[in-house]
């Protein structure tokens, strides 16, 4: 095993990169702009100036790096090809094997939510566990499936797309996926405001909510925590449709621990216990002792697995 390794977790936005000790240290890290002009064709090679020169910097021969782990949002299949990422412009780009080129470096890429659960289980809330499920719940809701260690990416590396279960079948409105009735639509921030918004159109209930001229998740679960009767049913409702949801995945993966992270995850306790006992209720009893635990490296995780990814035996 090399001394140094870098993780790059690309967003639509910025790309995060870590400059890593391979034994779990981030030395250091910064962000360079996505440029998503000309279909992303300029993405990987501003990723390999980056390291370049950050290499430079520090006088360190490329002879030392492991090499670079990359998280993208969108499938990837196992042997590196990127199956589309609509956010970043891109089509079917075979990752590994253009950064390899550009760098010279031993190249990994995952999914950016699957690497995510990597660096959950490498260095964050799941350190030690094997089989972990990670639900991230932000504008979407992304997730990762580990079992006995390893990433499971399935066929087209769509393992773990937990945001688009189906949960409700009746749903009439569409999700951004295409379907109707998928889990994001519900458990995501934006998801939690659609139900907060119906439930509102349909009771005459006093409720602080209406107080809101833009009401947020973050308004939902702090005015339940406030102790508001609409908001605690709310909260209730939405995870109970999320806990419900990791029961059914729990009976094909029987994880050790459940993380829970992204924005929606700095609710803190009132989310994870209501998630949990609705989970216990609704899961096969073999499955019910699962621990569930907040993600603990925020924004960072996805580097953190990107180097795991790498460092996979």
């Amino acid at each position: 095993m090399k001394k140094y390794a870098f993780g790059v977790d690309i967003g639509g936005t910025t790309c995060k990169i870590g400059f890593f000790d391979t034994s779990g240290e981030l030395i250091d890290k910064w962000e360079i702009r996505t440029n998503t002009e000309n279909r992303g064709a300029g993405i990987l090679s501003d990723v390999a100036l980056a390291v370049d020169n950050k290499l430079a910097q520090e006088g360190i021969s490329k002879d030392e790096v492991q090499g670079i782990g990359i998280g993208v949002p969108g499938p990837v299949r196992s042997d590196g090809v990127v199956n589309t990422c609509v956010n970043l412009g891109w089509g079917i780009v075979n990752v590994e094997e253009e950064l390899g080129t550009l760098t010279g470096l031993k190249i990994k890429v995952g999914n950016d939510a699957n690497v995510a659960a990597l660096g959950e289980m490498w260095q964050g809330g799941a350190k030690g566990c094997k089989d972990v499920i990670m639900v991230t719940l932000g504008t979407g809701v992304g997730g990762g499936v580990i079992v006995d260690g390893r990433i499971v990416a399935g066929f087209n590396g769509a393992g773990g797309e937990i945001g688009h279960m189906t949960v409700n079948p009746d749903e009439i409105e569409a999700c951004n996926c295409g379907q109707y009735g998928c889990l994001e639509q519900y458990a995501s921030a934006t998801g939690i405001v659609r139900v907060a918004k119906r439930k509102l159109a349909k009771t005459a209930e006093e409720t602080s909510l209406r107080k809101f001229e833009r009401l947020s998740a973050k308004d939902v679960f702090d005015e339940a925590k406030a102790g508001d009767a609409v908001a605690l049913d709310l909260v209730d409702e939405v995870c109970g449709i999320l806990g419900a949801a990791l029961s059914n995945i729990a009976c094909v993966v029987n994880p050790e621990v459940i993380v829970i992270g992204g924005g929606v995850s700095k609710a803190g306790e009132i989310l994870i216990d209501a998630i949990q006992k609705h989970y216990i209720e609704t899961s096969f009893h073999a499955c019910r002792n699962t621990r569930f635990a907040l993600a603990d490296l925020g924004n960072d995780a996805g580097m953190y697995g990107c180097v795991e990814l790498l460092l996979e035996k």
